[in-house]
This record gives structure tokens, C-alpha cells and sequence, in this order.
């Protein structure tokens, strides 16, 4: 049986993994008979959001223990899994994957990856095995394989665009609904959040990319 890594980065659309991509990411995979591997970096987060106000608290919590709420306790900490034990990895977005993953949400271009992130990444690249990035997740996908020329979607944001462009990769305008392939690298990325509007719209660019990604993993 196929099995997919879904790096988590949190729990929360401000500070750690977007849910609503998350879910509906390990729907997509459970709906294939996919086995699933959830993880997350055992990190302190940037930053705490109190999502109904928006303001940042004077608070610090767990990346591996946030992330252990979306994938009900069951989890790995990223430390002690390596590309041999997956088949593809899927990232889904959320200020957590430029916060967590990376630092791409203070740094811009100067932007680094989490070094547990950053070898995971580089050793699913280097064996071959497809890799899904969701929303603002290309970000950190782009920085990590820049010399790969890797072709990404974030969707059709000029400014970041340019950012990725400069990191080396080759941006492409995508809808909320569709997928962007890249058959050399082994990635497909779909905007989802960073276009909206809803559910359902990014759902559609989800399954796709879920389905692609279990495609070329097999």
C-alpha cells in the first residue's frame, strides 16, 4: 500500500497548518485507501494567534503538540522519519508552513527551511518520490530545491511569485481548482487558501493534487 506523509506545521490558519487543507488532504488520501503518515517538527512555534481576534499572545506551544490535535494524537515527530519510509509527502498550507516550516512569513528572499524539513524535502527529491505542496506550502518547497528549477503555483500573486522565482523556481498563475505538474521534479502544488473563496472551490485543486500525488507514487 502507497504511503503518503502529510507534514503538519501546527493547528490554526495563523500560526500552524491550515485546517480545513489539512482535513480535507487526509480525506482526499482515505478516500484512495491511502495509508497516511501525519508529522511535524517537535519546534517551538514562532508565534500564537488568537484566531478569534487575530492578536498575537504572549504564549509559546508546541509544533508536534499542535499538530497532534488535527491528526487526533496519531503522529510522528519528523526527526525519526526519513523518505524511506514513504512513498510521497504532501504539505499543506497555512501561516505555520511560512512560520514552522519556515521562515519565509519574516524573512521574504532570505527566507530558510526548517533544517529537519529541509532534509526530508531534499531526500524525497533525491529518491524520487513525488512531493504536494498546498497554498502558501510551494514557499517552502521553492526554497528548499531552488537549484532544481522546481515549477510551482501559489496561485496569482505577483509579489510572491517573484520571491519563489527568485529562490530558482519557475512560477506558474493557477486557479483555486486546478493543479500545476511539475514531471521533472516529482511536484504538484494547487493554490486552495491563497485564492479561495471556499470549501468547496478548494477542495476540487486538493483532490487533484492528492490524486496526482498518489499517481506518481505508484
Amino acid at each position: 500500500m502507497v504511503k503518503v506523509g502529510v507534514l503538519l506545521s501546527g493547528c490554526g490558519v495563523n500560526d500552524g497548518s491550515e485546517i480545513h487543507e489539512a482535513v480535507l488532504t487526509m480525506l482526499a488520501l482515505d478516500r484512495l485507501g491511502v495509508e497516511r503518515l501525519c508529522i511535524a517538527p517537535d519546534i517551538e512555534q514562532r508565534d500564537v494567534i488568537n484566531h478569534l481576534s487575530g492578536a498575537a499572545v504572549v504564549e509559546t506551544r508546541n509544533v508536534l503538540v499542535e499538530s497532534a490535535r488535527i491528526a487526533r494524537g496519531e503522529i510522528s515527530t519528523l526527526v525519526t522519519v526519513s523518505a524511506a519510509d514513504l512513498d510521497a509527502l504532501i504539505l499543506p498550507g497555512g501561516f505555520g508552513a511560512a512560520k514552522n516550516l519556515s521562515d519565509f512569513a519574516v524573512a521574504g528572499e532570505l527566507a530558510e527551511v526548517q533544517s529537519e524539513v529541509l532534509r526530508l524535502l531534499s531526500e524525497m527529491h533525491k529518491t524520487g518520490k513525488p512531493i504536494g505542496a498546498i497554498c502558501i506550502a510551494p514557499a517552502v518547497v521553492a526554497r528548499a530545491l531552488g537549484k532544481f528549477n522546481p515549477v510551482l503555483t501559489i496561485g496569482n500573486d505577483p509579489a510572491t511569485a517573484a520571491v519563489l522565482e527568485g529562490f530558482g523556481a519557475c512560477h506558474q498563475d493557477c486557479p483555486v481548482d486546478d493543479i500545476v505538474v511539475d514531471e521533472t521534479n516529482l511536484l504538484v502544488s494547487t493554490p486552495a487558501y491563497m485564492l479561495g473563496p471556499g470549501l468547496k472551490e478548494i477542495a476540487s485543486g486538493i483532490d487533484k493534487l492528492v490524486e496526482k500525488v498518489v499517481a506518481l507514487a505508484t
